[in-house]
């Protein structure tokens, strides 16, 4: 038997019509043109079990289509996103917000206080302009440090990535690259994150993401003021190209006198410099970890004395020594050389901090200025020891140690060696050889092209005749 239209009527003025989800940025994805599908009725609502119209879209390129889980009227309770039910304003879960601004809001569970608690929100919501959240969450306080140090500031797109391709970790996956699944290793199944329930998130009890948060917000580190107490300033980082001047001035005036913010472009940071150091630490107390200006959060540190960066005394037996930080990316030290087993001295390879009493002889007396010419044979009468010597070696075969020309002979220099006894006179019109080179051996010819030993080249281009320099005669 139908059902009459009285009864069908008064079935559905408690249904959700809508024209346009309630979402978050990360959910809504980085693409301005995006394509929704409408379906009014589509779907229970996952919390209060009434039917509502859902929205289904693709947030971007190699994403997973997503679409509404709760309603409209569950989302304004909570003030979360319909489809992945975190906080709208802070980008938390809602067990961390509700902990940090100490709300609790027990909803009703059961199929008739549901939809009585949801008819009393729909009035509510009603009254007020929409801009204000519904329930205990519009009536919370001022946002706690907790949730400035945890909220997020940038949409996460990674979580809109798919899910991980069951076929491939089977190892039976055909589709390759056309797969619309990731092809990566699953996490670990012990994993507390793997299981995670949305009537846990919404009702905030037992997240696994919620009590993570929470453990990291534990760990997390505390600006501790340097000791020097004439520090006043204030390290600002990143702020980008929206944050200014006027900007941090706005923030940091509320904690006592500015002497000088000096902002830095090109390296998108800033330097605050109070008149006091009791508004520079409240000022740090209260912006560490926790200040967000134009979107962004920046990082807050204490700055450094003038005269202590990049340098840190210490004190070595009663005086003050400098102690440089290391650069980043050099290597260390070299490692002494190992001493020897038996506990005598190392190998000395090069000679250092050697007396010049151990130092053997020098063939030819002393060269170099380490001491006089002229001074015992093989030792050097003056100067400190050397760092290294150099032995004098004997002269290759074919050389003679005669002197350059220009220079004075050396001690012991014995002149140009004589011809050999039964070499023959040179031809006339051939110059001798000159000091210091030895003829060719009897019977070896010049190599073809060259002159012979001691005759001069004849170039036809520098002819004096040639060049009509020449002269005739009459």
């Amino acid at each position: 038997m139908a059902a009459s239209k009285s009864t069908n009527t008064y079935n559905r003025q408690n249904w959700e019509e809508a024209d346009f989800p309630i979402l978050c940025q990360t959910c809504l994805g980085d693409n301005p043109y995006i394509r929704m599908t409408k379906e009014k009725f589509g779907r229970e609502c996952k919390i209060c079990d009434r039917p509502f119209t859902i929205f289904r879209w693709c947030p971007g390129a190699r994403m997973r289509f997503k679409k509404t889980e709760i309603c409209q009227t569950c989302s304004k309770i909570k003030n979360v996103c319909q489809t992945c039910l975190l906080d709208l304003e802070y980008g938390l879960p809602i067990q961390v917000r509700d902990a940090a601004l100490n709300i609790k809001d027990e909803m009703p569970k059961s199929e008739v206080n549901k939809e009585y608690y949801s008819q009393n929100i729909e009035r509510q919501i009603a009254n007020i302009d929409g801009v204000q959240a519904a329930g205990a969450v519009g009536k919370a306080q001022a946002p706690s440090d907790l949730l400035m140090k945890l909220a997020r500031t940038t949409p996460y797109y990674k979580r809109n990535r798919p899910h991980i391709c069951s076929f491939w970790v089977k190892g039976e996956c055909r589709r390759g690259e056309e797969c619309p699944y990731r092809h990566e290793r699953p996490t670990d199944p012990d994993d507390p994150l793997a299981d995670q329930n949305i009537k846990d998130r919404f009702y905030g009890t037992n997240d696994p993401v919620a009590e993570k948060l929470m453990r990291r917000a534990d760990t997390m580190p505390k600006l501790e003021p340097p000791d020097d107490k004439t520090v006043t300033t204030l390290y600002v980082g990143g702020l980008g190209d929206k944050v200014t001047e006027e900007n941090l001035r706005n923030h940091f005036y509320q904690f006592g006198e500015i002497r000088s913010i000096n902002v830095v472009q090109k390296q998108q940071c800033a330097f605050v410099t109070f008149t006091t150091r009791t508004a520079a630490e409240q000022a740090a107390e209260k912006s560490f970890q926790k200040l967000i200006l134009k979107g962004r959060r920046l990082n807050v540190k204490w700055g450094k004395s003038q005269g202590q960066q990049g340098v840190a005394v210490k004190n070595i037996e009663g005086g003050k020594e400098p102690q440089y930080e290391p650069v980043p990316g050099l290597p260390g030290a070299l490692p002494m050389p190992p001493m020897p087993a038996d506990g005598s001295q190392p190998s000395n390879f090069f000679n250092l901090d050697q007396d010049d009493s151990q130092l053997p002889p020098l063939p030819g007396g002393p060269v170099g200025p380490m001491g006089p010419l002229g001074g015992p044979p093989g030792r050097l009468t003056r100067g400190p020891p050397p760092r290294m010597m150099h032995h004098q070696q004997p002269p290759p075969p074919g050389a003679f140690d005669f002197p350059p020309p220009g220079f004075p002979a050396l001690p012991g220099y014995r002149g140009p060696p004589p011809f050999h006894p039964g070499a023959r006179p040179p031809p006339p019109g051939v110059r001798p050889p000159p000091p210091g080179v030895r003829p060719p051996p009897p019977g070896i010819r010049p190599p073809m092209g060259l002159p012979p030993p001691g005759q001069a080249v004849h170039y036809p281009s520098q002819d004096p005749q040639r060049m009509g320099t020449g002269t005739t005669q009459e």
